[in-house]
């Protein structure tokens, strides 16, 4: 099995050491670069063109959000998983329209970290069923530094995807999608295939922005 490259961004060098520590030890898992800001961060991506980058969001110069940007606007393929403080990081909503595919919280456990890795590399989104409803809530908020996008145009979905479309963006997984609309697991995949073909998605995390944005969902406080 060929490894999963990762690169890590962060400014603090003892986050990238203590991840670089336990990544060693993992056989499908490998650091092939580091950056200590966004602007080296976007260039070690051009580089070395890695599986995921681990991206601090505060970091001096171009911070994590504009170097998430260029990353995913860029030539390569690499994903990005935000690396943040979750609590009082009010930047996460903005690295989730800049094109991440999910986010990890500094203290989380190692193992969950590494797992995260392996799950957006395989080309899903990091957005926990348990968590979606509070990161939602949180960064779709006036507290959002980014100023509203226009309404995505969801003309090209039917009915049912729009229902499928609207339970994504409350959070539930597909099991729980499957349970609502009375459908097989296999079957809700196949409308979440197709949600992110029609409306042009990396992943399920901007299925769930496309949904609050469409104003399918609201943020209930």
């Amino acid at each position: 099995m060929t490894p999963i490259r990762v690169v890590l961004a962060d400014d603090q060098q003892l986050i990238r050491t203590a991840l670089r520590m336990v990544i060693a030890d993992i056989e499908d898992v490998e650091v092939v670069g580091e950056a200590a800001d966004g602007e080296e961060a976007v260039t070690r991506a051009e580089e070395l063109r890695p599986d995921v980058v681990v991206m601090d969001i505060r970091m001096p110069g171009v911070d994590g959000i504009e170097a998430t940007r260029r990353i995913t606007t860029g030539a390569g393929e690499s994903r990005i998983v935000v690396l943040t403080t979750f609590d009082d990081d009010d930047y996460v909503y903005g690295a989730l329209r800049a094109g991440a595919s999910g986010f990890l919280v500094k203290d989380m456990a190692m193992d969950d970290i590494i797992g995260a890795i392996r799950v957006v590399a395989a080309g899903d989104a990091l957005i926990a069923p348990s968590v979606t409803r509070r990161l939602i809530q949180d960064f779709t908020s006036a507290r959002s530094f980014e100023p509203a996008r226009p309404r995505r145009d969801l003309t090209a979905i039917t009915d049912r995807e729009r229902e499928v479309l609207t339970l994504v963006g409350t959070g539930l997984s597909n099991a729980e999608i499957a349970e609502r609309l009375f459908i097989s697991v296999a079957t809700a995949k196949t409308y979440l295939t197709r949600l992110l073909s029609k409306l042009d998605a990396r992943d399920r995390v901007q299925l769930v922005i496309i949904a609050y944005e469409a104003g399918l969902v609201s943020v209930t406080r």
